[in-house]
């Protein structure tokens, strides 16, 4: 009894997989995979295409394009968004100056006085150099 039913379920399967198969207009064969499946990110006011038998569209629209947030996209520059070297070197600048140490023109402290001449210089050559790269007045 069971021999025959597999027997029988053995024979219909062919002709079931026959019946299921069945083309469309275009000569597409209806009842298998597409072809082509195609994933699309829409904007704002855009339409989604439309699907065909040979072919699947999937659309998502995008509110951001971006996966950062808007407040996060350009930070200002801040204390917390600079280099450690670099806030180490300003740290040890202001130590320097306000601890009155040789080479740093502070009124305080022992040598204080003798960074004046050098910041006085540097502050020229810097003028000098601004002077020279802006173009020259009509």
């Amino acid at each position: 009894m069971i021999r025959t039913l597999v027997l029988a379920t053995l024979l219909m399967a062919p002709a079931m997989a026959i019946a299921q198969e069945a083309t469309t207009a275009d000569g597409t064969v209806q009842g298998q995979a597409p072809l082509r499946v195609r994933s699309l990110l829409l904007r704002a006011g855009e339409t989604c295409p439309k699907s065909t038998d040979s072919e699947v569209v999937v659309c998502s629209t995008v509110e951001e394009p971006y996966r950062i947030p808007k407040k996060l996209r350009e930070p200002e520059p801040t204390a917390a968004n600079r280099a450690w070297s670099t806030r180490v070197a300003d740290a040890d600048d202001v130590g320097r100056r306000d601890g009155g140490l040789p080479g740093t023109c502070s009124p305080i402290g022992a040598g204080g006085q003798t960074g004046c001449t050098q910041a006085l210089l540097q502050q020229w050559s810097a003028e000098r150099r601004a002077e020279q790269s802006s173009p020259p007045k009509p």
